[in-house]
C-alpha cells in the first residue's frame, strides 16, 4: 500500500519540498549575507559575490535535485519492500541529495 511505503513517501515528499523552498529561494534571495535565510557555509558567506552566486545556483540545483528526488519516490509505486528496508532506501536517497547538493554548490564556490 503506498500509504505505508516510505520508499514512495520519504523521497516525494522531500522532493516537494525541495522544489518549494528551491523556488521560494530563486524567487526571494537573501539580499545581503546572513545568519538566517538562503545557503549558508563559510565559502557562500566568504563576500557578497559568493554570496550572490550560492544562493542563485543553489535554488535552481535544489530545485532540480527536487525533482529527481520526487521521481525517484516514483520507485516506491511499483517496488514495495518491507517498511524498513524503504526507509533506508529513503533516507538513503535524501542523504544522497542533500551531499550532492553541497558539493556541487562548495565546488561551484572554488
Amino acid at each position: 500500500m503506498i500509504a505505508n511505503n516510505p520508499l514512495f513517501l520519504i523521497p516525494t515528499l522531500t522532493g516537494f519540498i525541495f522544489i518549494v523552498a528551491g523556488f521560494i529561494q530563486y524567487k526571494f534571495p537573501p539580499k545581503n549575507i546572513n545568519a538566517f535565510y538562503g545557503y549558508r557555509t563559510n565559502k557562500s558567506m566568504r563576500n557578497q559575490k559568493s554570496w550572490d552566486f550560492a544562493q542563485l545556483y543553489s535554488s535552481k540545483l535544489m530545485m532540480k535535485l527536487g525533482l529527481m528526488l520526487t521521481l525517484m519516490g516514483m520507485i516506491g509505486l511499483i517496488y514495495t519492500p518491507s517498511e524498513t528496508i524503504g526507509a533506508i532506501i529513503a533516507v538513503g536517497l535524501l542523504i544522497a541529495t542533500v551531499v550532492t547538493l553541497a558539493l556541487k554548490v562548495e565546488n561551484k564556490l572554488k
